[in-house]
């Protein structure tokens, strides 16, 4: 049974809800406190949610047509591992990439880990919550530095406090799945 992209979305959303966002008091990687969390690799690393979040980023970049997507790790891990099993499927194979925090200490001393990005290729980034745009912004240094193109950057959720912003000054636009805004409604 194939579905709308519509009904994914909706079916994402209902997902990420019931099992990945909480209220309380939480301490953010960006050292801010908040009163909500949402842990979307609940989510991304579940079937359906790896399925849904795949099929939702692939068709929000049909559009680019990148040489590759990737993003850092953990947030981008599950995700990148399943456009490129859509992609596959849907016969056209989307390579996939991971941005490590810092480069290996051993083997090649890789950060970024995939098929090898040539320079002047396009890509997109991708992770699963923005909220300041940190590990975004770490990426676009790293790709930058390869002089690889980043075409845009897409979270499942936007939180709404700064990443967008940040990365506006990498000329970099990021769309999102969601806002935090329909989670806090």
């Amino acid at each position: 049974m194939t579905t709308t992209i519509a009904e994914d979305r909706t079916k994402l959303f209902d997902l990420l809800k019931s099992q990945a966002f909480f209220r309380g008091k939480f301490m953010l990687s960006s050292g801010k406190e908040s009163h909500f969390y949402l842990d979307a690799r609940l989510v991304t690393l579940s079937a359906q949610g790896a399925y849904l979040t795949g099929r939702l980023m692939l068709d929000m970049v049909k559009n680019d047509l990148p040489d590759a997507i990737g993003g850092p790790t953990l947030g981008a891990d599950p995700m990148v591992g399943a456009i490129a099993s859509l992609s596959f499927q849907n016969g056209k194979p989307m390579p996939t990439f991971i941005i490590r925090k810092t480069p290996k200490t051993h083997g090649k001393g890789n950060q970024v880990e995939g098929p090898a990005l040539k320079e002047g290729s396009g890509v997109v980034i991708i992770d699963d919550v923005a909220t300041t745009g940190k590990a975004l912004v770490e990426c676009v240094e790293v790709l930058q530095k390869m002089k690889v193109n980043i075409k845009k950057a897409i979270c499942i959720v936007d939180r709404r406090e700064g990443a967008r912003e940040a990365l506006a000054k990498y000329k970099v636009p990021m769309e999102s799945i969601f806002t935090i805004d329909q989670f806090l409604s």
